[in-house]
């Protein structure tokens, strides 16, 4: 494991441990370079109530590519539209140790349009 990866680990298994003290729903976002995905957790961490990614058939009809800020933005109002319809509407986000930047931020910043609290 590389060092940068170990450092994103690191970061990540911190802001974890502040989302477990607040009990709160969890919003988790991963990013590869040629995908994102976003699941949403129960309080306990064990059970996904809601996720999207760029897998799914119907956003990958839209994009050229699941890499980019457009790729983000489009699982980003998938994945509220979905908590939508499990009934969540406020949720802890969990950048799993990644920078609040490009790709993040526009998965953030389209949750939050089309209707999720965080």
């Amino acid at each position: 494991m590389s060092d940068k990866n170990r450092a994103r680990l690191r970061r990540a298994k911190k802001s974890r441990s502040k989302i477990a003290k607040l009990e709160a729903i969890r919003l988790s976002v991963h990013r590869t370079s040629q995908h994102f995905y976003a699941q949403i957790f129960d309080q306990s961490g064990q059970t996904v109530l809601a996720s999207a990614s760029t897998l799914e058939s119907d956003v990958r009809q839209q994009l050229k590519t699941g890499g980019n800020c457009d790729a983000a933005i489009a699982v980003g109002k998938l994945l509220a539209e979905k908590a939508k319809d499990a009934g969540i509407d406020k949720v802890a986000f969990d950048r799993s140790g990644f920078r609040y930047h490009g790709r993040v931020k526009a998965f953030a910043d389209s949750a939050r349009e089309h209707g999720l609290k965080f």
